[in-house]
């Protein structure tokens, strides 16, 4: 069905922001949908890039330009360890080369291969395991990762050093890395040498480097979930379509 949105808001703001405001596409993929005519407003082929949507007035997305949208690939793979998230250095195992029919859970419109363009969204580095969304959606991406983005990510975490309440403190809040200071962080013990950590920012490495600050080292970390997504029993090294209903969850997420 084609997508048909009424316009409320009290000032006039061009079509390409208000439908990436909105999740439906990006700011680009606006403007490309105008230009092949897709895009209408009170039953009005839109034309003009730079065309405004006023109040009241009601945009249609023609059923071509629906098709090409939902026809973007997301998949939630539950990545090993020893494999990379992204561009593999020589002898390296990429993430997207899970991504085959043996592997799949349930079903896939297409199977991913050489052309077809598939980035992390949300990098697990080679050491860590579990929930990656691998996506060529631009809007899904800024949503999880984007700046504005306060989406929250949970690992368990396995350490080794004493674990303090101190300590527990200090990944909570007051740690800095590369000169600026982390947003407040969810830690909590689970039993043992085990942490659960629940981040809304995703730094290089962070919650390894945030340990390595208060003298513990992680052996084990492990993504269970991103947002309203959560891995559940997907196996290790196998793979699903990312629903319409979790897409939409993760784009109306919390965000600033």
């Amino acid at each position: 069905m084609a997508w048909t949105r009424r316009y409320e808001d009290a000032e006039p703001q061009r079509i390409n922001r208000w439908l990436a405001q909105s999740g439906v596409c990006s700011r680009r993929e606006a403007e490309g949908l105008i230009e092949q005519g897709l895009v209408a407003i009170d039953g009005e082929t839109v034309t003009d890039m730079g065309r405004k949507i006023l109040t009241g007035q009601t945009l249609v997305l023609s059923d071509t330009a629906q098709s090409a949208l939902d026809a973007q690939l997301s998949v939630v793979l539950h990545k090993p360890v020893n494999v990379v998230s992204a561009q593999p250095e020589p002898g390296q195992v990429p993430a997207v080369r899970l991504l085959t029919r043996e592997a799949l859970v349930g079903d896939s419109p297409t199977i991913p291969d050489r052309e077809t363009s598939l980035a992390p969204i949300g990098r697990l580095d080679m050491d860590s395991r579990g929930l990656l969304i691998l996506s060529e959606d631009g809007v899904l991406a800024k949503a999880i990762i984007g700046p504005e983005s306060e989406l929250e990510k949970e690992y368990l975490v396995r350490v080794t050093g004493e674990i303090t309440q101190k300590k527990l403190a200090q990944l909570r809040y007051g740690l800095m890395l590369d000169g600026r200071q982390l947003r407040a962080a969810k830690v909590t013990l689970v039993a043992g040498h085990e942490l659960r950590f629940i981040l809304t920012e995703g730094r290089n490495r962070q919650i390894r480097r945030m340990c390595d600050l208060v003298g513990l080292h992680v052996i084990d970390l492990y993504r269970v979930r991103i947002g309203n997504l959560s891995l559940g029993d997907l196996p290790e090294g196998r793979w699903r379509v990312l629903t319409a209903k979790e897409r939409t969850g993760l784009i109306g997420g919390r965000r600033k």
